[in-house]
């Protein structure tokens, strides 16, 4: 980066002045490659409007929370040829929150009064871990709840009898499988959406197209996994019911023991059939042999009754 005659000139000292930036940062800035090197006059390191604008850009960027590494990608981009602000958009777009919820304050005594008054400092010891809450500096009774809707999946379970440490646990379990959903997706989007952008530093127009795909793709992931966990979630219910029926229906009534059989066919021989057949004709060969089963059933108790009374 070389410096005209007409164009300022800037020592070392005079540009941490008008940038606000210290000397050794400036210097550190330079040998990562996010500052272009100084113009050496003679024994003396020169810099020019184009470092002060830059180091205003870097201070700019980390106002707005982006690391170093980030940076200099950016500005590369920009070197490139790429409009900032196009890429910016893009950045922005990517980095935005998933969620409009806002985060909220909770003191204590209304986190016991929300779990019914219960007190588990191990639990609030989770809670913090896994990010539920976070505490507030200064604030031993306030916390900070970044997800309002989390939490109150959290009373609600433990309304319905779910223990604290329970409702961590699965909470555990379900952030790895969704992070691994997430990562998954992302690859996914990145491979076949997103590619043709990172083989070379996109222009404005395409920042501006890549900008807009994301931002139609992000509530994709949302719908796939509200809608996969629907099907999941009947599948499963159908499946539980019918191998568990009494957990899930009422038991049902017993059912009444089936009557005994009232008739019991009886193969009868071809000559007997042809010899009633001609006796009655092929028309009450049912009736007769019904009438002389009768018969023979009452021949046979008035036999067995006769039999009793002479032996008595």
């Amino acid at each position: 980066m070389s410096l005209t005659a007409d164009q300022p000139a800037y020592r070392i000292e005079d540009l941490s002045h008008l940038s606000g930036t210290t000397v050794r940062t400036i210097r550190a800035y330079i040998d990562r490659g996010l500052l272009p090197k100084p113009e050496r006059r003679g024994r003396i390191n020169m810099y020019g409007d184009a470092h002060l604008a830059r180091l205003r850009q870097i201070t700019d960027l980390l106002e707005r929370g982006y690391t170093l590494a980030s940076i200099k990608e950016l500005l590369a981009a920009w070197d490139a040829g790429t409009g900032l602000g196009g890429v910016l958009g893009l950045v922005d777009e990517v980095q935005r929150p998933w969620s409009d919820e806002t985060p909220a304050r909770i003191t204590r005594a209304e986190l016991v009064e929300d779990f019914g008054g219960v007190t588990d400092l191990p639990a609030i010891e989770d809670a913090l871990d896994l990010g539920i809450l976070e505490r507030v500096p200064g604030r031993d009774d306030e916390f900070l709840v970044p997800s309002r809707q989390e939490l109150a999946v959290a009373v609600q379970l433990h309304a319905a009898g779910v223990p604290l440490s329970a409702i961590s646990a699965q909470l555990r379990e379900v952030r790895g499988q969704v992070e691994q959903i997430s990562e998954r997706f992302l690859a996914f989007t990145t491979e076949y959406v997103l590619q043709r952008f990172l083989h070379h530093p996109p222009t404005d127009e395409e920042t501006t197209e890549a900008a807009g795909l994301v931002r139609r793709l992000r509530p994709l992931a949302q719908q796939t996994l509200n809608a996969e966990l629907a099907r999941a979630m009947r599948r499963r219910r159908t499946e539980h019911s019918r191998r568990h029926p009494g957990n899930i229906l009422p038991a049902p009534h017993p059912a009444p023991p089936a009557p005994p059989p009232t008739d019991v066919p009886v193969p009868l021989p071809a000559s007997t059939v042809a010899a009633v057949r001609a006796l009655v004709g092929p028309d009450d060969i049912p009736a007769f042999i019904a009438a002389a089963t009768a018969r023979e059933v009452a021949a046979r108790r008035m036999d067995g009754l006769a039999d009793r009374t002479g032996s008595d």
